[in-house]
């Protein structure tokens, strides 16, 4: 059993599994949310077998519903659910930083192996290899500040900056927590490394399924 949360906006929903970091899709309903999130199981699965878990789907089960706001709707979970504010011990806290280390791994590879020029959409859209590399790691910074993480700006392909935020950020998240969030109008830790996990694993995807 594949425990899982809806995050229900009134044009799009979005499929969590609330275990596996990232592993989150959306649809226009609660039944296509929960079948593109199924169809994207295997790709998930390099994400937890790098992260050296042992990776297995059953049948879902939602165990919460959170009400979605118009970031949800845009495209993007951003409602904290309930086991997000609850607290967290030292083995909670390893299995997410593997899982987040282990797609920032993936994205990095990702990133190096892709054509500058993506494969463009209908209508001509969207942003070209770097472009979606620079906003994943500018994302984090940002993101990392809800956790009290404060950096610099600098170039995403400054591979000693990058991996320092993302240490920094990682070590925060490595702590057991006792649900609260670590800074004024800031993230819960649980929620910060799902939110973080998922920006990065969606931009994975999305490269991949552009590459031309």
């Amino acid at each position: 059993m594949t425990e899982i949360y809806l995050e229900v906006g009134e044009k799009k929903v979005f499929a969590c599994a609330v275990k596996w970091l990232g592993w989150c899709r959306a649809g226009k309903n609660e039944g296509e949310a929960q079948h593109a999130l199924l169809e994207m199981a295997e790709r998930y699965r390099v994400i937890a077998e790098r992260a050296g878990q042992e990776f297995e789907v059953g049948d879902l089960l939602a165990v919460e519903r959170v009400k979605g706001d118009t970031t949800t709707d845009w495209g993007a979970p951003s409602s904290i659910a309930r086991f997000d504010r609850e607290p967290s011990d030292a083995q909670a806290a390893a299995l997410r930083v593997s899982l987040l280390r282990a797609a920032w791994e993936i994205m990095d590879e990702v990133v190096a192996v892709s054509p500058a020029e993506l494969r463009k959409g209908p209508r001509g859209g969207g942003r070209e290899r770097d472009e979606v590399f620079r906003h994943v790691v500018e994302a984090e910074r940002a993101y990392g500040r809800k956790i009290g993480v404060k950096q610099k700006p600098f170039a995403a392909r400054d591979r000693a900056a990058r991996e320092a935020m993302r240490e920094e950020i990682a070590s925060v998240l490595s702590r057991p927590s006792d649900g609260r969030e670590l800074v004024e109008n800031g993230w819960p830790v649980a929620y910060a490394a799902r939110r973080i996990a998922w920006h990065v694993i969606d931009h994975i995807w999305e490269i991949e399924d552009r590459r031309i």
